[in-house]
């Protein structure tokens, strides 16, 4: 017999008076991944935040009028541990996601970029709220994370075609005396790491930029400084994004405000960790090229608010990660 108590049931009998209440209640459930044992139990794996969660949605039951009680146990054998953990399998919720991606991809031709970046954010969403309660992940998580990074690569392509490739080089010390009043060209329809490195290059490489906003990569002048493109003279090496790249060549990564800056840029263009404040970025930048009328107005547009963010973020505005040690 399991001596340990691995699992905790809440035992309960909601409110039959309340119909608002006992809407809640099951939602709540449902949202925490409760797994049904019979009408009125309900279990979750034995951890201290699922007890803690539990503790306080028992209280609120018994507040409202219904009965709950609170139990940890062990499985008695390891064939009960199998059909408990079987009770938690999320293949079927996984299926699901990755059946909603196909119907998205065929919307995707027809939306704007505000629409693209909401679809992804309500998709990101639905998927997130799969893994936080997938207990005991199996094959079917892989099968849907390779399902999503598909298709946030498709959504890139809409958004941005032309997405460059990594390069694998040395990213070389620059000094930016050699770089002032230059002519700096990359792909139209300027999106995240393209807009945030313009005004990177303009608010603290080269002052006197100009710009030019390329309809292929193969158009572009001689004597113009490529940037976020394959070929260009700064674009993906290794891991980086462009952004990041024009922050290590210029001596800018010492900065923390620009670091956390090229945090957002990274996982908005390539994925990884989200930054806290990437979701409203992307939202403000798809808005601002609805309504901007060509580039020139959207880097205008783009780079007030990149100035704030940096203003906030230099002020010594905490993290998400440093509010969470």
């Amino acid at each position: 017999m399991n001596e340990s108590p691995n699992w905790i049931l809440l035992v309960l009998t909601l409110p039959t008076e309340n119909a608002t209440a006992r809407m809640r209640f099951w939602r709540a459930l449902k949202a925490k991944g409760c797994a049904v044992l019979r009408d009125g139990v309900y279990l979750l794996p034995s951890r201290d935040e699922h007890e803690r969660a539990l503790q306080e949605l028992a209280a609120a039951i018994v507040e409202s009028g219904g009965v709950a009680h609170l139990l940890r146990a062990p499985s008695s054998d390891a064939q009960q541990d199998a059909e408990f953990r079987a009770l938690f399998d999320r293949g079927d919720d996984y299926a699901a996601f990755v059946r909603s991606l196909s119907e998205a991809r065929k919307t995707l031709s027809g939306q704007s970029s505000t629409e693209l970046a909401r679809l992804v954010r309500r998709l990101r969403k639905d998927f997130d709220a799969i893994r936080a309660i997938d207990y005991f992940p199996s094959d079917a998580v892989t099968r849907a994370e390779v399902a999503w990074q598909d298709f946030v690569s498709l959504v890139d392509t809409v958004l941005s075609p032309g997405e460059p490739h990594a390069a694998d080089r040395p990213i070389p010390l620059l000094a930016r005396g050699d770089y002032q009043g230059r002519t700096w060209a990359t792909r139209r329809r300027l999106w995240v790491d393209r807009v945030a490195s313009a005004w990177l290059i303009r608010r603290f490489i080269d002052p006197g930029a100009r710009f030019v906003w390329l309809e292929s990569p193969a158009a572009c002048p001689a004597q113009a400084l490529g940037f976020d493109f394959d070929g260009a003279a700064f674009t993906h090496v290794g891991e980086r994004v462009t952004f990041e790249v024009l922050a290590a060549s210029f001596a800018l990564e010492a900065d923390p405000a620009l670091k956390r800056l090229g945090d957002i840029v990274h996982s908005l263009d390539v994925g990884g960790p989200a930054a806290l404040e990437a979701a409203g970025f992307e939202a403000i930048l798809a808005g601002a090229r609805e309504r901007a009328g060509d580039d020139d107005r959207l880097l205008a547009d783009m780079s007030q608010v990149l100035d704030s963010l940096y203003a906030h973020f230099a002020s010594g505005a905490p993290s998400e990660k440093d509010k969470r040690i």
